[in-house]
């Protein structure tokens, strides 16, 4: 971990929903750092011999400085990090967590703002349907959900923005129709988050109804799935080493395990941070940071997910 990495204390952890546990940080000494709308921590705990690292977006108000306010969802997929926060995670445990990082901000052109949400994607914009009401902003929430008892935030944002938000529980047999972003003010941006094949649908479905591609913006919360991993082999130009990448693990991974210094943040190909130039060999890009025209015609690897299409590649490293 690192050393400028802030400690906070469990102050509440609440059931937000069968699935979902809400939890407020509080720093051990002074105030916590300012954030904008749309950002995210990392958590670092301690499960037994490994340390568990995951993202979480602040679900807060963005002028709290003196709490974070993060919500996770037990995943049926956990490879340990929400089983461990529902489980383990009690008011009084003391962790770790990261500075503040932004891939998903509030766009300052827009006229309009359209949060298009899915279950747990619902924490991003609880900051910034906060931020936005504090400045007198236009916008609207569109909310896709099992039902009302499993949609985290229900009562909060119904008596803090019913006029604003708008809900669609599948337990009712109501979808949320990619039409809500027809027919908007010129100006409006629209933001995604929630589950690939929401984000896609919904993304294809805004290029088609004319938005430009700076007025889109989304986040995941996993790697995209773009089929079956190979082993690859990686020659690191700058020294030589030439690096097995197995099936189960990404380039990145096995960088930083072998204790090369490559930068990264979000590790699901969306913000670029771990970007690196390639000099010879084919990439199987799997990000959703670089364009499609950018994948064609530049030399570039994201290393969290982006994989060899042939059995080797070599990076400037």
């Amino acid at each position: 971990m690192h050393n400028a990495n802030i400690k906070v204390k469990v102050t509440e952890a609440v059931q937000e929903t069968p699935l979902v546990k809400r939890f407020k940080l509080v720093p051990l000494t002074g105030r916590l750092p300012w954030y904008s709308a749309g950002a995210h921590i990392t958590t670092y705990l301690q499960k037994q011999d490994e340390f568990l690292e995951r993202h979480y977006s602040l679900a807060g108000n963005p002028r709290d400085r003196d709490s974070y306010t993060i919500a996770v969802r037990l995943s049926q997929q956990s490879r340990g990090g929400s089983e461990f926060w529902h489980t383990q995670v009690k008011a009084g445990d003391e962790l770790e967590i990261s500075h503040p990082k932004n891939h998903l901000p509030v766009s300052f052109e827009a006229r309009h703002h359209i949060f298009i949400a899915a279950g747990i994607g619902i924490t991003p914009f609880m900051a910034m349907m906060a931020e936005m009401k504090a400045a007198g902003k236009s916008f609207e929430l569109h909310y896709a959900a099992a039902s009302e008892q499993y949609c985290p935030f229900y009562s909060f944002i119904q008596s803090h923005y019913g006029e604003q938000a708008h809900f669609y529980f599948s337990s009712e047999s109501k979808r949320m129709p990619t039409m809500v972003m027809w027919n908007q003010p010129i100006g409006s941006h629209v933001y995604f988050c929630g589950p690939e094949a929401m984000i896609t649908q919904f993304r294809q479905a805004a290029q088609s109804y004319g938005y430009p591609p700076s007025s889109i913006h989304f986040e995941l919360f996993t790697p995209p799935n773009q089929g079956p991993c190979h082993p690859f082999e990686v020659e690191l130009t700058g020294s030589n080493i030439v690096l097995q990448v197995p099936e189960d693990r990404s380039l990145l991974d096995v960088l930083l395990e072998k204790g090369i210094e490559a930068p990264y943040s979000c590790k699901i190909g969306g913000c670029g941070s771990c970007e690196v130039e390639v000099e010879e060999g084919e990439v199987d890009h799997r990000d959703f940071f670089l364009s499609e025209q950018e994948k064609k015609k530049r030399n570039a690897m994201i290393t969290c997910v982006s994989r060899a299409k042939s059995n080797r590649v070599s990076i400037r490293l």
